[in-house]
């Protein structure tokens, strides 16, 4: 279906599923919430398959990651970081927290397995007036589990790498240099006090299967199956919902906005 240059990302979705096609859209969802909201519905209604391609849930190193720490591996998670930096191409209709952030959101709920109870998101612009290139988002979950993203493409050197830390064990995976690494490092509280335990970091092998090409397959297999996608209408419109409320936060320099 040939789309026209004037229709938004919403239109498009909506010819196609109205069409009776399936719809493989590229992240974030859609713009608006309730856009998103709709479009869901729509897809729904009509019995078609609606999948957001929030690619990191589809890299093989994500999703060892996630195995582990569904095996309790790590432990009890307490703390995630996420970074994604680079000098790269810069946006003048869109701010960083829209560009990058959507990916390690995704994931972030994923490793979590529910939405956040708050949002809190600051940040700088420099470039362009009122587009941040520069911004830092905070996550508080309900048991105090707690992450950040920092995302930026105003930095000298290019980063994309995910911190877990748990109470067991930490790991970290950098996709510049394709590492996936779990230490056997915590803290262990001996007469009163916290003691650090530092142990060696391990590789974990994860293969070498390329993410756009897993999540194009997934695709195809939920058309074939008539099955629930890994990321469906729904978990799109949950990072939808993250990304207004750390637009919103952003917006008033850094205020505390409940997710309800």
């Amino acid at each position: 279906m040939v789309a026209t240059p004037a229709e938004t990302h919403f239109e498009i979705g909506e010819k196609v599923l109205t069409a009776g096609m399936d719809l493989f859209v590229e992240k974030p969802l859609t713009v608006g919430l309730e856009e998103g909201l709709r479009l869901v519905q729509i897809a729904e209604n009509a019995g078609k398959i609606l999948m957001v391609g929030h690619l990191l849930e589809y890299h093989p190193a994500i999703l060892k990651l996630h195995q582990l720490i569904q095996k309790g591996e790590l432990g009890e998670i307490r703390y995630v970081m996420s970074h994604r930096l680079n000098l790269g191409k810069i946006r003048t209709r869109e701010n960083a927290l829209w560009s990058f952030a959507p990916h390690d959101i995704s994931v972030i709920l994923r490793i979590a397995g529910k939405m956040p109870d708050e949002v809190i998101s600051t940040g700088g612009a420099y470039l362009s007036p009122n587009i941040p290139d520069i911004t830092l988002m905070q996550m508080l979950f309900g048991n105090g589990f707690r992450a950040h993203i920092y995302v930026s493409w105003l930095h000298p050197f290019k980063e994309q790498k995910l911190v877990v830390v748990g109470s067991k064990k930490m790991a970290s995976f950098c996709d510049i240099t394709k590492e996936l690494i779990i230490y056997d490092q915590r803290v262990e509280w001996k007469e009163g006090q916290p003691v650090p335990v530092k142990g060696d970091g391990q590789k974990v092998e994860f293969g070498k299967a390329e993410p756009l090409a897993e999540e194009c397959r997934h695709f195809v297999e939920c058309v074939r199956t008539r099955s629930t996608p890994r990321t469906d209408g729904k978990k799109g419109l949950e990072v939808l919902t993250i990304l207004h409320a750390a637009q919103k936060s952003l917006s008033a320099n850094g205020k505390q906005v409940l997710i309800k």
